[in-house]
Parts: C-alpha cells; sequence; structure tokens
C-alpha cells in the first residue's frame, strides 16, 4: 500500500497559546476564561469558567474588548481580503 501525505491541519500558534494557558493556570495566575473556539466545517463553542463565570459582568467587559480589538483587525485588512 503506498504512502499518503496528510495535510497538517494542527495550528500550532493556537497550540503553543493553550500551552501557555494551561502552564499559567497550573501556576494559579490564570484564575477564569471567557472563550471562543473555531472548530472544523465552521463550528464552534463558547463557554467561561473560574472568575469569568462567577463575575459574569467582568467576563462581559473583557469580551467586548477583544471584540474591539477583532473589529480593528477587520479594519485594518486590505479591501481585497477576506473579511
Amino acid at each position: 500500500m503506498p504512502y499518503r501525505l496528510i495535510p497538517d491541519n494542527i495550528s500550532h500558534d493556537t497550540v503553543e497559546a493553550l500551552e501557555t494557558l494551561l502552564a499559567l493556570a497550573k501556576e494559579g495566575e490564570v484564575t477564569g476564561i471567557a472563550f471562543a473556539v473555531t472548530l472544523r466545517k465552521m463550528r464552534y463553542i463558547t463557554n467561561v469558567a473560574g472568575h469569568c463565570y462567577r463575575h459574569p459582568t467582568f467576563a462581559r467587559g473583557m469580551v467586548s474588548f477583544l471584540s474591539d480589538q477583532l473589529a480593528g483587525l477587520v479594519h485594518a485588512r486590505n479591501e481585497l481580503e477576506t473579511r
């Protein structure tokens, strides 16, 4: 049976970010999280835990700031790029 090349679908920067967050959580530095995660086939999940779950108003402020940062990325893109 011939070998087949399987494309690398791993987002290495995502793995690195998650490993960093996990290390900080294990040190007690990360006390909560509010997240949105993309999955294959344009699916996603969202959730909150820890401090963000116990203090949803604070978490909403953080997510709102993230939304502002994402808006900046969209506006900074070339008009011909996919948004």
